[in-house]
Protein backbone atom coordinates (compact mmCIF):
# COMPACT_ATOMS: atom_id res chain seq x y z
CA UNK A 1 0.00 0.00 0.00
CA UNK A 2 2.78 2.70 1.10
CA UNK A 3 4.32 1.62 -2.61
CA UNK A 4 0.86 2.96 -3.98
CA UNK A 5 0.94 6.11 -2.11
CA UNK A 6 4.37 6.96 -2.16
CA UNK A 7 3.55 7.28 -6.31
CA UNK A 8 1.32 9.92 -6.06
CA UNK A 9 1.96 13.79 -5.45
CA UNK A 10 0.96 14.43 -2.23
CA UNK A 11 2.16 17.63 0.19
CA UNK A 12 4.56 17.35 3.55
CA UNK A 13 3.24 19.05 6.84
CA UNK A 14 4.27 19.13 9.68
CA UNK A 15 1.69 19.44 13.38
CA UNK A 16 2.62 22.51 14.71
CA UNK A 17 0.40 22.93 17.30
CA UNK A 18 -3.12 21.70 18.38
CA UNK A 19 -5.49 24.34 19.19
CA UNK A 20 -9.09 23.03 20.69
CA UNK A 21 -10.61 20.88 17.70
CA UNK A 22 -7.81 22.02 14.79
CA UNK A 23 -4.22 21.58 14.15
CA UNK A 24 -2.08 23.86 12.68
CA UNK A 25 0.08 21.90 10.09
CA UNK A 26 3.45 23.71 9.05
CA UNK A 27 3.53 23.00 5.17
CA UNK A 28 7.66 22.92 3.30
CA UNK A 29 7.07 25.93 1.44
CA UNK A 30 6.17 28.13 4.49
CA UNK A 31 2.25 28.18 4.78
CA UNK A 32 -0.02 26.92 7.07
CA UNK A 33 -2.99 24.94 7.38
CA UNK A 34 -6.03 24.72 9.87
CA UNK A 35 -6.87 20.74 9.75
CA UNK A 36 -9.43 18.93 11.77
CA UNK A 37 -7.88 17.08 14.84
CA UNK A 38 -10.19 14.35 14.21
CA UNK A 39 -8.91 13.83 10.88
CA UNK A 40 -5.14 13.53 11.84
CA UNK A 41 -4.07 9.94 12.63
CA UNK A 42 -4.51 9.27 16.15
CA UNK A 43 -0.99 9.13 16.89
CA UNK A 44 -0.55 12.84 15.84
CA UNK A 45 0.89 15.14 18.26
CA UNK A 46 3.10 18.25 17.30
CA UNK A 47 6.05 17.77 15.66
CA UNK A 48 4.52 14.83 13.53
CA UNK A 49 5.44 14.85 9.76
CA UNK A 50 2.19 13.84 7.96
CA UNK A 51 1.42 13.52 4.09
CA UNK A 52 -1.50 15.51 2.52
CA UNK A 53 -2.92 13.56 -0.26
CA UNK A 54 -5.79 15.50 -2.83
CA UNK A 55 -7.57 13.12 -5.15
CA UNK A 56 -10.57 13.95 -7.32
CA UNK A 57 -14.16 12.58 -7.07
CA UNK A 58 -13.78 11.61 -10.72
CA UNK A 59 -11.73 8.54 -10.27
CA UNK A 60 -12.63 7.92 -6.58
CA UNK A 61 -14.10 4.17 -7.52
CA UNK A 62 -11.25 3.64 -9.35
CA UNK A 63 -9.33 4.51 -6.57
CA UNK A 64 -10.16 2.64 -3.96
CA UNK A 65 -9.87 -0.52 -6.43
CA UNK A 66 -6.65 -0.10 -7.04
CA UNK A 67 -5.89 0.96 -3.09
CA UNK A 68 -7.52 -2.40 -1.80
CA UNK A 69 -6.06 -4.59 -4.90
CA UNK A 70 -2.76 -3.27 -3.17
CA UNK A 71 -3.35 -4.10 0.55
CA UNK A 72 -4.55 -7.60 -1.15
CA UNK A 73 -1.16 -8.25 -2.50
CA UNK A 74 0.13 -7.23 0.67
CA UNK A 75 -1.43 -9.87 2.38
CA UNK A 76 -1.14 -12.69 0.58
Amino acid sequence: MDNLMDTRKYLLATVDRLEGGKAVLKLDDGQSLDWPVDKLPAEAVEGTQVKLWLLSDKGEEEEREKMAKAVLNEIL
